[in-house]
């Protein structure tokens, strides 16, 4: 992509997505309120300028952890007290921050079991419209406090992907400790090099490329890249830039060529198979046949009976399964039409054999594409 494209998506990018990790806000003892006032201070004159702004916010439990234990590993019970204590810090000095500059902003905790209901999941876009049409920053984070699995394996870099299918973001913009995104570990490897650009990240070996994690933050590098492509797909492009740069964000959003500017594919997939996508989980897996796997990955078609050689796992009928060619690699996710039981006896049969062998035939296809996700990032 062009300097001038990513030019102008800056420039025109309306609903804008700004996530901060804790290694961007924290320091040694806790909150770094410097740099909460500077960014309070850059995302205020963005809104100024008429944009919506959503930001993720990170440094919960940093900011509490000097009450709990103030060294060494947290446990589980002790990270959801130090998130309970620091939370509200955290809120305290966003709207103290914020006022100075005659914005409200607003709390909203979620976990991804808030937005696995679809009814749920349309309260929660009904509620963050509510908040931008009044021109309100609301400012999320994950529940911590409660939420056992997200503290665990979650971080807010999945969760800012998820938000920007919530209010149709344009734009993702992940502020970071590092200078933006590195051709190889700049720990590990002093030829590291960044990268200014990243035209298709599907191209990218992720595993390979970041190793490492920050030690205030939860998902290090690998996360970040892994939400990029997820708002790929969506159509969405990412800036991955230092939040500990001076003006970062009004400099890039006045031209400069900071960070690394992850490109949008083409082609963005539909909001409701992203949100079917990411907000489940996968229930199972289903292994197919060379055949099928380029049916599915060159011509996107659905999948069919006849093409399945493994079902793994137990499942109800409408349950996400992740899609694996014959060599285990994934090839897709999605909602499948028949149970795992139902599918054990019909696999590998033609769709014409399936009211032979159930009795009848609600559906000639396991999955269809309209409800299939290819190249899912997991």
């Amino acid at each position: 992509m062009a300097v001038s494209e990513r030019d102008q998506i800056l420039k025109r990018a309306r609903c804008v997505v700004v996530k901060v990790g804790s290694a961007v806000l924290t320091a040694d003892d806790g909150l770094d309120l410097r740099v909460i006032n500077r960014l309070a201070d850059q995302l205020a004159t963005l809104h100024d300028q008429g944009r919506q702004i959503v930001l993720v916010s990170s440094g919960a439990v940093a900011a509490g952890r000097r009450d709990i234990q103030p060294r060494g590993d947290l446990s589980l019970p002790l990270k959801q007290a130090a998130s309970a204590v620091g939370q509200g810090r955290l809120m305290r000095a966003y709207e103290d921050a914020f006022e100075r500059y005659g914005k409200t902003c607003a709390q909203i905790l979620l976990t991804r079991s808030d937005l696995k209901s679809r009814q749920r999941y349309l309260n929660a876009r009904n509620t963050f419209a509510t908040l931008l049409d009044k021109r309100i920053i609301p400012i999320v984070n994950e529940n911590d406090t409660v939420a056992v699995d997200e503290l665990q394996f979650g971080d807010n870099d999945s969760l800012a992907t998820l938000l920007l299918n919530i209010v149709e973001g344009e734009l993702l913009v992940n502020l970071t400790s590092a200078q933006g995104v590195c051709s190889g570990n700049p720990a590990e490897d002093s030829r590291a090099a960044l990268m200014p650009e990243i035209p298709d990240i599907h191209e990218l070996d992720l595993e390979q490329l970041c190793r490492g994690k920050t030690s205030s933050g939860s998902g290090g590098m690998y996360s970040k890249l892994l939400a990029a492509r997820r708002a790929a797909q969506l159509g969405v492009p990412t800036l991955v830039v230092s939040g500990r740069e001076r003006f970062v964000l009004e400099r890039v959003f006045g031209g400069e060529a900071l960070g690394t500017w992850v490109q949008a594919e083409k082609r963005a997939v539909s909001r409701r198979k992203f949100w079917m996508a990411y907000n489940l989980d996968p229930a199972g897996s289903l292994v197919v046949d060379d055949g099928a796997a380029r049916a599915l990955r060159d011509k996107g078609k659905s999948l069919l009976p006849a093409g399945v050689v493994q079902v793994q796992g137990g499942f109800e009928e409408g349950a996400l399964v992740r899609i694996l060619d014959a060599s285990g690699a994934p090839i897709g996710v999605g909602l499948s039409n028949y149970s795992a039981a139902a599918l054990r006896k019909i696999q590998g049969r033609s769709s014409h054999c399936i009211q032979d062998a159930l009795g009848e035939c609600p559906y000639e296809e396991v999955v269809h594409r309209d409800n299939l996700l290819l190249d899912a990032a997991f």
